[in-house]
């Protein structure tokens, strides 16, 4: 009775108000062209990112929306790219920049044939990886999307002319401790690669997504918080065999001051688009107008008033996260 008293009294008192800190892709940016996604809820397919209903994440491995979030829809626009091209994508929340800080970001392509992306059903996938990423200088470079800045890649260098469908992925692991609290988050978005390479994966190369990780992968099913240093193992294939330096380990080293960044990637804040982009025209603004989550304990890592959206303290945030989380409230 006391205990129920005392989380009543902390949901009250110290809580901020509801938010919902999940998130979704409001933008790309390949070499300098910037692509805006349609706003959340809406009708608007006039993109190349494809649009999510809701900015909930995935937790089963096995969901079919595992692959380009939930309930993706067809877009109707094709974004238009060379191999080397450097990409950023823009993740965004309701309240502002992307919101949790723990897990790694992987990109996957997957080629969508003679056809152009915009008429390609997601569930013949075959994906390939190109880039991973999960700890730099001893933190998560997740964490570096909460200042809105956006995580950074290249398409590979030899990739071969055509039609892809790029999906990014977050996956958050402040839930991760028990089986089934990973939360995933993946958007797709519609290429055209265009030049003379010939660089394509391997039949080994290739996965299914769902079908690539197990709930229970140790990148998957892990508390990140008992032991930081720990070295992180990515989850699904190993980057593809046809790009540069793919043999590269794909464990985060024990290191803490090293980096764990696979080839293609750039680190989430730095510069490699035009410091002047276009947009490509027709394309909507994302809007903050998200569907609510129910999710209580993404409240405890930010502090959000009409006023001020910016992070509290992720240490002290952090504690908290830790001390509450046995409670299944707590939880998603």
């Amino acid at each position: 009775m006391k205990l129920t008293l005392f989380v009543s009294l902390f949901v009250t008192l110290v809580l901020p108000p509801r938010v919902a800190a999940h998130g979704w892709v409001g933008s790309i940016n390949i070499a300098g062209t910037n692509y805006e996604g349609p706003p959340l809820g809406t009708s608007d397919p006039g993109t190349v990112i494809r649009q999510v209903n809701t900015n909930s994440p995935v937790t089963s491995v096995s969901d079919p929306n595992l692959a380009c979030g939930p309930n993706a829809q067809l877009a109707q626009d094709i974004a238009t790219a060379n191999p080397g091209d450097p990409i950023e994508v823009n993740w965004v929340s309701s309240a502002g920049a992307w919101f949790h800080d723990v897990g790694p970001m992987l990109t996957y392509l997957a080629n969508c044939g003679s056809s152009p992306c915009s008429e390609f059903d997601v569930s013949n996938a075959q994906w390939f990886k190109i880039q991973q990423v999960a700890k730099v200088d001893g933190g998560w470079a997740q964490a570096l999307l909460n200042s809105g800045a956006p995580a950074t890649l290249s398409l590979p260098s030899n990739l071969a002319a055509g039609n892809y469908l790029m999906r990014h992925e977050i996956i958050a692991l402040q839930n991760a401790v028990s089986q089934g609290g990973a939360e995933f988050y993946a958007s797709c978005s519609q290429l055209q690669v265009k030049g003379s390479a010939t660089g394509s994966p391997s039949a080994s190369d290739l996965v299914k997504l769902p079908g690539a990780y197990s709930a229970t992968d140790p990148g998957i099913l892990v508390d990140v918080y008992s032991n930081p240093n720990a070295a992180y193992t990515f989850p699904g294939p190993p980057i593809a065999s046809f790009i540069s330096g793919s043999d590269s380990d794909s464990t985060a080293s024990t290191n803490p001051g090293s980096s764990s960044v696979a080839p293609g990637t750039n680190l989430p804040g730095s510069s490699v688009a035009s410091s002047n982009p276009t947009t490509a025209p027709g394309k909507a603004t994302p809007t903050s107008t998200a569907s609510t989550s129910s999710s209580t304990t993404c409240q405890l890592r930010r502090s959000v008033s009409s006023s001020d959206s910016v992070l509290s303290s992720q240490t002290g945030a952090k504690r908290w996260h830790r001390a509450m989380r046995g409670f299944p409230m707590f939880r998603k």
